[in-house]
């Protein structure tokens, strides 16, 4: 039984250091990374560098005089007043000169910071543009804004303090140790011998600092995809009665928030205190040596008080080097979560031979194709599809049969398993991905429109169309009466997501966005779904005269909507199972018919 327990407790230990030393591998090559970040901007930290020497120099100078100082006030009655003066001048022209330098300083830092911040935020925000859908689908979408935004900024504070505080108080620790050496060797050694304990105090501390922000981190992100996730679907919370849970879910991940929080900061918390011991300690070092000093002859009493003077300036950087250490371990657990987003694979890129999809005739062919989101879940296998060119094909079945999945793979968001799909006889592959989407025009049943003018919403796909097309098209779309309605009609502003409009006028929108450009190949997948039915009949007059000559897919689950389709394509667990037209289906009497007369029969 105790060898039982033994193997289970090294086991555990074991785990344990695994997962400690994949943590510090990953915080070292978070620190290389930050290093490559900062290099374009070598010569501002050099610059930087120059004026934290002036700064410091003359800071540590000053000790030095006021040490003279003190040895020109020899006894009552007897000063030096001529030299007192010719010092104090000196010591305020230090101080002057190393203000400014320091003012100089911060201002470069903040300048290196914050385009590295920017530089860095851009850079993750460009990644998220060509990451794969399936990347974006199974990520909440309020963690991915946590890394770009609350991540970067929190990498942002520690990169600032790194700058500001760590340079200027290393340069200070030598400058320092080498102005005490010029005054006496013996006592500075008793300084240099201490200060490795607080080092070893403080490198034990960070350890455990990273790791606990770094669950910070994580969970704040967690956290913040809730809270974005709720407040996108407050309606459908509160209508379903899901306040309670969700309130307990957010207690859940805040608690957890709390913990890493709080544990954190503890161990952060110990730094400051823990070397302020020592720095006490190596203080009462110097100062009962110098005493002995001064007794013996060795030293003055204003190099003595230089000299405790400059044990306080020694002590004060590793203070603010601790306090930096620890806010440099939240730092880096962001920054880390920012370079995991962008380290993440790419869509691929257009082969270097991909031809440019120019005014194609809209023949597409699918052929043998296979494809599944998960590998151990197969959705579609071995489908084959034809459409000519100007057809009209609706996609029908039930839920999750696979019909957005096939629009999906039509405008190549995701990549087949295998067989392939051609346009005008060549393979989506062997085509740019801009020039292929560029020849569907969508319109979907989610609507997505921009926080800006009904302007810009309507020419997002075609930014040169003039004034008069814009309005033609939404005319056509029947959206141009409800704009005109707006406070200030086409230059009315959207709130986010077009919430300040109904949901079906946000579709009447997404539908003039695609009148506008009209390209050669068509995807209605739900279009009218939110629209009444007087205005449906209106869109579907204008959707005849927009499909015109154009191949067109029609997903809908409205089967009224889909009787002049040239093609109907009945689909089932991924696979087509009936294909014809709206009378030869219904001849049949199989799976389509049971779904339409499911629709229309008498209650």
């Amino acid at each position: 039984m105790k060898f039982i327990r033994k193997s289970v407790l090294h086991s555990f230990q074991k785990r344990r250091c695994l997962t400690v030393s994949k943590q510090l591998t990953k915080k070292q090559s978070t620190l290389k990374r930050i290093f490559a970040c900062i290099r374009p901007y070598t010569p501002l930290v050099l610059l930087s560098l120059l004026f934290s020497v002036i700064t410091v120099a003359l800071t540590l100078y000053v000790p030095i005089l006021t040490g003279h100082g003190v040895d020109f006030i020899l006894s009552k009655g007897n000063v030096n007043f001529h030299g007192l003066i010719s010092i104090i001048t000196t010591i305020l022209t230090c101080i002057i000169i190393s203000a400014l330098c320091q003012w100089v300083m911060n201002h470069i830092n903040n300048k290196i910071t914050y385009k590295i911040v920017k530089d860095l935020r851009v850079q993750a925000f460009n990644h998220l543009q060509v990451l794969p859908l399936s990347y974006v689908d199974s990520h909440a979408s309020g963690d991915l804004i946590s890394r770009v935004i609350t991540d970067i900024d929190q990498f942002s504070d520690g990169l600032l303090l790194g700058f500001t505080q760590l340079f200027t108080g290393v340069i200070t620790i030598l400058g320092t140790i080498v102005f005490m050496l010029s005054i006496n060797p013996l006592i500075t050694l008793v300084v240099v011998v201490l200060s490795p304990m607080s080092f070893f105090i403080a490198n034990f501390i960070s350890k455990k600092t990273f790791i606990m922000f770094k669950k910070q981190s994580e969970a704040r992100g967690e956290l913040t995809g809730l809270t974005n996730e709720m407040l996108e679907g407050i309606k459908v919370v509160q209508a379903f009665g899901h306040e309670e849970e969700t309130q307990k879910q957010f207690k859940e991940i805040n608690e957890r928030l709390a913990n890493y929080s709080l544990r954190a900061t503890f161990f952060s918390s110990i730094t400051n205190p823990a070397t302020r011991f020592m720095y006490a300690c190596i203080y009462a070092g110097v100062a009962i040596s110098g005493c002995f000093g001064v007794i013996n002859g060795m030293l003055s009493v204003g190099q003595l008080s230089s000299f405790l003077s400059y044990t306080n300036q020694y002590t004060k950087p590793f203070n603010e080097i601790t306090s930096v250490i620890t806010e440099f371990q939240n730092s880096l657990a962001s920054a880390a979560r920012v370079f995991e987003l962008i380290d993440e694979k790419p869509i691929s890129d257009d082969k270097a031979d991909s031809a440019v999809l120019d005014s194609p005739k809209g023949e597409i062919s699918l052929e043998q194709v296979d494809f599944s989101y998960t590998p151990e879940v197969p959705l579609i296998q071995g489908l084959n599809l034809h459409a000519n060119p100007g057809q009209r094909i609706a996609i029908v079945g039930p839920t999750g049969c696979g019909k957005t999945t096939l629009i999906n793979l039509l405008m190549r968001f995701y990549e087949i398993n295998g067989g392939s799909i051609k346009i005008d006889g060549h393979d989506i592959d062997s085509i740019t991905r801009h020039s292929l989407r560029a020849s569907y025009g969508m319109v979907l049943q989610e609507t997505w429109l921009k926080s800006t003018s009904i302007w810009e919403n309507i020419s997002y796909g075609n930014p040169d169309a003039t004034k008069e097309e814009i309005i033609q098209a939404a005319k056509e779309a029947h959206a141009h009466s409800f704009i005109m309605r707006m406070p200030d009609g086409y230059d009315t502003i959207l709130s986010e997501g077009g919430s300040n409009l109904s949901q079906g006028q946000r579709q009447l929108l997404c539908i003039a966005r695609v009148m506008l450009c009209l390209p050669p190949m068509l995807i209605l997948d739900e279009a009218t779904s939110s629209i009444d039915t007087m205005t449906e009949i209106r869109i579907q007059k204008a959707f005849e005269k927009m499909m015109h000559g154009r191949t067109s897919f029609i997903v809908a689950h409205r089967l009224s909507t889909i009787k002049n389709a040239d093609i109907i394509l009945v689909m089932k667990d991924g696979h087509i199972i009936e294909q014809g037209s709206h009378k030869e289906l219904l001849s049949k009497n199989g799976f389509y018919a049971t779904l339409y007369n499911s629709q229309f029969a008498p209650v």
